[in-house]
């Protein structure tokens, strides 16, 4: 084997150990993503992106439907650092009913799944998408999977496999926040200090505290992937157009955590990947 073949075939395995060592859930935020392998590196539809009113598509998109978002989620609920995120399996509601969501450009009816966060640190902000520019201190995403399959793993196999919500949250230095449910959330954070850690979250929450009041009325949608390797290219996004606003000293309680390594997990976001020719819908009434 000549030195070039030679060194071309070492590249290419490493480049297939890389692969393998995303996949199974190893993986950081070291370079926000840009050295993730696999369907990270190749795919043509992934996520995030830059969302922006003078480049979406404006139509009469129909409304979110939820269903059972109103409905108090079965407890014990369960927040884990898992070394990437703060994340929250999320149990059916206390109708032995998943909560769910239909409309607006999803193909089909989706169950809640999970619901985790990606942050900045005390000198950046962290969500994952961009809208008109501005990037925002925690995105939260809740994850949902078409009933048409019995797992996530299966679905994301799946170009309507999944559906995300994209939840901005805001810090702001003085305000006495009245989202209790997600106050009742970030509240538990310093429990969760070590890796693989665990905590439950005591009382009842419903779905539609997540939201925080939003208007869900006024979002972006889009076809695209899994922010996290392997990045399946399995989900169609909602990014919902304004914020949930919570005092700063509630969003600092992510910069505390630490990932895998024992390192500070700051900055868990990836980087904005390219639109490559995908309409972005928008959707502005209320």
């Amino acid at each position: 084997m000549c030195v070039l073949n030679r060194r071309r075939f070492i590249v290419f395995l490493q480049f297939l150990l890389l692969a393998a060592k995303q996949a199974s859930g190893q993986f950081n935020y070291d370079q926000q993503g840009r050295d993730w392998a696999g369907t990270c590196a190749t795919g043509r539809s992934q996520s995030p992106i830059r969302l922006a009113d003078n480049t979406a598509i404006r139509r009469p998109i129909p409304r979110i439907r939820f269903t059972n978002y109103n409905r108090a989620l079965q407890s014990p609920l369960i927040m884990t650092n898992n070394g990437h995120t703060a994340n929250i399996v999320l149990p059916p509601t206390n109708n032995g009913q998943r909560a769910s969501i239909q409309g607006g450009l999803l193909p089909g009816t989706f169950e809640a799944q999970s619901v985790h966060f990606h942050w900045g640190s005390a000198n950046s902000r962290g969500s994952e998408h961009l809208i008109n520019g501005q990037r925002y201190d925690v995105e939260m995403h809740i994850v949902h999977k078409n009933v048409r399959y019995a797992t996530v793993a299966e679905a994301s196999l799946r170009p309507d496999g999944l559906a995300v919500l994209g939840v901005m949250l805001q810090a702001v230095p003085t305000l006495i926040s009245t989202h209790f449910g997600l106050n009742r959330i970030l509240d538990r954070l310093p429990q969760v200090i070590r890796d693989q850690s665990s905590t439950m979250i005591a009382g009842q929450l419903t779905m539609n505290d997540l939201l925080g009041r939003i208007p869900t009325g006024r979002f972006y949608s889009y076809n695209g992937s899994l922010t996290t390797p392997d990045c399946a290219e399995s989900v169609t996004w909602t990014v919902f157009s304004d914020s949930v606003k919570l005092p700063r000293p509630q969003i600092a309680k992510f910069w505390d955590l630490p990932d895998e390594r024992s390192l500070p997990l700051i900055n868990n976001y990836r980087h904005p990947q390219e639109i490559n020719g995908r309409p972005i819908f928008q959707r502005t009434l209320i």
